[in-house]
Parts: C-alpha cells; structure tokens; sequence
C-alpha cells in the first residue's frame, strides 16, 4: 500500500475522532493531528500512543488566543509529553488583528520553550503575517537550533519564502491553496527536498475520511511533480524522506 501524508490535519473536529485515527491507519496515512488548544492534546495522545501513522501536536491556535491565553501555563505542563508542536503561530487578518500583540507575546514564548528544551517540529500559521513569524523563528531558532518548523498553508511573497527557506523551514501545501495560479508558482519554486503535503481537514476541503483525504493529497502530489517534471512516484517518495527527516517515529 502506498503511504501518503497528512502534516496538518484536525481530526478532532471531525464527528467521530477515534475513527478517524483508525481509518488513518488502515488506509496508510502519516497524519500529524494538530490542536487548538491544550485542553485538547491528552485526548489526541491518548488515541494515537499505539498507532504507527498518527501523531498528536501540542497546540495553542493564534485564532483562540484572545479567549484562550489562561491555557499556556497548562502548554508548559505538557510540553515535556510532545514531540510535535501545532497548531501554532500568528493571524493578522481582521477578525483577529485586535489580538495580535497577545498572539505575538503566547507565540515568542512557544518558541523560547521549544528551542530550550529542543528537539521539536512546528506545524506554523502565518496568516497576513508571515514577516512577524519569521522574525520571531529568526530570535529563537537561529542556524543550529535543534527545532524544525513546517510553514503550513503559506501564502506569503517570494521574498518571504526564500527568507523561510534560508532559515532552513518546510513547508506543507494542501490543494485548496494550490489552486490559486500565483501560489502554484510560487510553490514550483521550493526545494523539493522541503515540501510536505497536508490537507487542513476539515477546514479546506469537503473530504469526510482517511481514505478521501489521501486521495486529495494524491492530487497535490501530482501537482508538484508536474512543476518539476518529475514522476509522481518520484515526488511521494521524495516527500516521505522529508517526512523522514522530521523524525515523525
């Protein structure tokens, strides 16, 4: 069975969580099961401790941070339990831009944990403020810092793109923001070797199960090596090795 990859995905606001994780498992698909809160993480451990293809993220979502700031001691408490870090990050568009400097506050002191303790992977929100973000990655994972972040769902300039590149981030790219000409272009200009596929369920697409989901993702595969004039097999093996690379064991 082909496996395929799901780095950013909310199986918890789907209706039946626990079935999700198992159809994850049965239909082979590498899933990070990102949350929004820390109130929400000892459920999603709990569900994937014994699955090969699922793994829970330790979250704080820059859209609940307003409501939501009380839970960052309860982040510290269980920091030490994750190796995966998400959903995380910034959001600058209007409905959230009151909240932005709390936002920015809750997301340096993520990094400063993350990078202290080392060894983590983000999965990272940057809505309307990609350069914030990067800033903050620059101040705590400089050049040499054990810590790997995944840009997920980027739409920023090139510039800021090369500017996450050089600071050594991935990205994930799910079809919904591929669909857009301009960040398809864009993203035909990334490294191979530093593309992740995701699908953002359920919030970018309609997909209701595992199996539905890596059949979209089978498209974006398609998609990048198209831009690549690479095979598709030779494109899904090259992100599985990137996968690797983060360590998701």
């Amino acid at each position: 069975m082909t496996a395929f990859v799901d780095f950013h995905c909310h199986l918890d606001l789907y209706p039946d969580h626990a079935r999700q994780v198992e159809d994850c498992e049965k239909a082979a698909l590498y899933t990070l099961a990102v949350t929004t809160t820390p109130k929400a993480w000892k459920r999603n451990h709990e569900l994937v401790m014994q699955t090969k293809y699922v793994r829970a993220a330790l979250g704080l979502h820059p859209q609940l941070v307003a409501e939501r700031a009380t839970e960052l001691s309860l982040w510290d408490d269980l920091l030490p339990e994750a190796r995966y870090i998400g959903e995380v990050g910034l959001d600058a568009s209007p409905r959230y831009f009151r909240s932005l400097p709390l936002q920015q506050e809750v997301f340096h002191h993520i990094l400063a944990a993350t990078a202290r303790v080392g060894g983590k992977v983000l999965s990272v929100h940057s809505v309307r403020a990609v350069t914030k973000v990067l800033d903050c990655i620059e101040a705590h994972f400089p050049k040499g810092v054990a810590g790997r972040i995944v840009l997920h769902w980027f739409t920023g300039s090139l510039s800021e793109a090369r500017r996450a590149l050089d600071l050594g981030c991935f990205f994930s790219v799910n079809m919904a923001m591929l669909e857009k000409q301009s960040h398809l272009k864009m993203v035909a200009t990334f490294p191979s070797e530093r593309l992740l596929t995701e699908t953002d369920g359920p919030f970018a697409q309609a997909s209701s199960s595992a199996t539905e989901r890596a059949a979209e993702i089978m498209q974006v595969v398609r998609l990048l090596a198209e831009k690549r004039n690479m095979a598709c097999e030779a494109m899904q093996i090259q992100i599985l090795e990137n996968l690797g690379k983060l360590s998701i064991e």
